[in-house]
Formats: C-alpha cells, sequence, structure tokens
C-alpha cells in the first residue's frame, strides 16, 4: 500500500465519521433523544433518575400537545419575577435570542441546557384557574388521577415585606 492509497483510506474514514455524526444529530434533534428524569416532579408518573426516549417529531411537524400528553421544554431565560414584572392575566416565559452558534451547542449538543418534563393540562383558548387545592380548565375541576394521594395544587402568594 502507498503513501496516496494511505491517504485515501484515511480520508474515506474521515468522511464516513462526519457523515455519521451528522446523520446522528439530525436524528437527536429532528426524530429522538434519550434523556434522564433529573426531578421528582412528575412522580409517581416518572422516576428521579429513570431513563427515557423522547419524541421529538411532534417538534419537527410542528404539532401541538394535547391534553394530558407529557411534554418536555427548555427553561425560560429567566425564572423568577418581581410581582410588577408579570403581567397576571396572560403570564408568558421569557427566552432570550440566541446567536446561531449558542442555538446549535443547545439544540444539537445539548450543552449547558436545562429542560423541564411536565404534563400538559390546558390547550390554547382554555381558561386555567388555580384555586381551593385543584385547577379549574374553563371553569371546570380537571380530572387528575395522576397526582399522589394527598397531593393537591396551590399557587404560594408573594406577599412584600415592607
Amino acid at each position: 500500500m502507498n503513501l496516496s492509497e494511505k491517504t485515501k483510506d484515511i480520508l474515506e474514514w474521515i468522511y464516513c465519521i462526519i457523515i455519521a455524526l451528522v446523520l446522528a444529530m439530525l436524528f437527536r434533534y429532528f426524530i429522538g433523544t434519550p434523556t434522564i428524569v433529573k426531578q421528582v416532579s412528575m412522580y409517581p408518573t416518572l422516576v428521579q433518575d429513570e431513563r427515557l426516549w423522547l419524541n421529538r417529531w411532534g417538534r419537527t411537524v410542528k404539532a401541538l400537545p394535547k391534553r394530558g400528553e407529557i411534554i418536555t421544554f427548555e427553561e425560560p431565560s429567566k425564572i423568577t419575577y418581581a410581582e410588577t414584572e408579570l403581567d397576571q392575566n396572560n403570564p408568558v416565559a421569557t427566552y432570550d435570542k440566541k446567536t446561531a452558534f449558542k442555538w446549535f451547542v443547545n439544540n444539537f449538543l445539548e450543552i449547558g441546557k436545562r429542560s423541564y418534563i411536565k404534563r400538559v393540562i390546558a390547550v390554547p383558548g382554555e381558561h386555567v384557574e388555580i384555586k381551593e387545592g385543584k385547577v379549574f380548565i374553563n371553569g371546570e375541576v380537571l380530572d387528575e388521577p395522576y397526582l399522589q394521594e394527598g397531593i393537591v395544587t396551590d399557587v404560594p402568594l408573594r406577599r412584600r415585606v415592607s
């Protein structure tokens, strides 16, 4: 085997490795990706340190999730707000715009990315209200058979300290 054949073989391997990496990243972003549950908030449905396969196809085709489905989403840029910063009638999460490089690192390599895994309790156009330890959707109590016995949903009131 002469030098040009060795170079050709090395280049072929490099091309194969690059193609495999690109295909793996595209699969992870558009089709599915493995993950590990890191919090206890979905117990008993999901257990901390449980391994899951996330279906990314819904995001790829821009399908809205249905009530009751479990979804993942990226942590907002800001997770705590002062009372004056938040519109109580229309609370909306804030996400900073990312440069193309940060978007690639965050979405394909998932370096520094924090995600939440939660259950959808309402869909666009529905009115959600939490009172008396229960969730109401359009004025009707939401049946939550997935909650552990004794768990109630509540929103802690923030009080100003004078």
